[in-house]
């Protein structure tokens, strides 16, 4: 009991103090923004907490699954910090600062290229935006993008390199899949690979389709709030996470149905030459 509190605990801390690091490290903080963060991180740090004490199942997907929780959470960490310390720029003054801003600057260029999701969340500004703003925009776009698609590589590498999830023991369906009901109809497996493609389908249309609903909302979006740093960090973080969420989610998905056919063919075949030696 005393290492799932202690384990809780931790991982609590480190929701909210994901939440409130724009709010810790922007310069010129509003009274009014710094208090609703503390307000959210500690929901935010309070569901985290209670999830993982509780011994049953809640909503949290792969909680006795390891490390996928820690790969969505240090994606969505990163992003966060990375684009918070850009927009601190001088503020920071620190060799770390001086670091993660050249790193953040590298990746913004990257995959600023035509065509690409950053090119069309710039469109979907509206045409009197500043030219100080669209930069703003480019930069935290392309950051958080290039963060998004090194997270997906290393689940991917995690599930062909190193053999997610058998590798690191027993996958229970129960209680990492809590939201997914085997007795639901149809075939498990079938399922499974339907919402697999399902999650990475949209995972990859996401960053294409924001900025075009966006864009087509424009009367009902109000986007004047786009230029404070504060609000550009969450709204790049959320418009890169969520599609990178699904896509890790979909492919842990195929994988559970990739072990659960493959059990299934082994424990046929043992059934096949069981048969066959009780003939002989």
């Amino acid at each position: 009991m005393i290492v799932r509190l202690t384990g809780a605990f931790l991982r609590a801390l480190l929701i909210a103090l994901a939440i409130a690091t724009p709010s810790l490290l922007l310069p010129e903080v509003g009274a009014d923004v710094a208090q609703v963060t503390v307000l959210v991180a500690l929901v935010a740090g309070a569901f985290t907490f209670v999830e993982y004490f509780s011994q049953f199942p809640s909503i949290l997907e792969f909680r006795f699954a390891p490390p996928v929780n820690r790969l969505r959470y240090f994606t969505m960490f990163s992003m966060v910090l990375l684009l918070t310390v850009y927009f601190s720029g001088a503020a920071l003054e620190t060799p770390i600062a001086s670091l993660l801003m050249t790193l953040a600057e590298l990746m913004a260029r990257a995959i600023d290229f035509p065509f690409s999701p950053v090119r069309l969340v710039l469109l979907a500004l509206p045409s009197d935006t500043a030219a100080a703003t669209v930069a703003m925009v480019r930069a935290a776009a392309g950051i958080a993008y290039v963060v998004a698609l090194l997270g997906v590589v290393g689940f991917g590498l995690l599930v062909r390199i190193y053999g997610w999830p058998v590798r690191y023991g027993a996958f229970n369906v129960w209680i990492n899949l809590p939201l997914f009901d085997p007795t639901g109809g149809g075939d498990v497996v079938a399922r499974l690979k339907r919402d697999s493609v399902v999650n990475m389908a949209l995972g990859f249309l996401l960053p294409f389709l924001l900025p075009a609903f966006v864009k087509l909302a424009g009367v009902l979006v109000d986007l004047s709030a786009i230029g404070n740093p504060h609000t550009l960090i969450w709204v790049m973080t959320a418009w890169a996470f969520l599609p990178a969420n699904l896509i890790i989610r979909g492919i842990a998905l195929h994988r559970v149905a990739d072990i659960i056919e493959e059990k299934r063919r082994r424990t046929y075949a043992e059934a096949r030459s069981d048969d066959g030696l009780q003939a002989v």
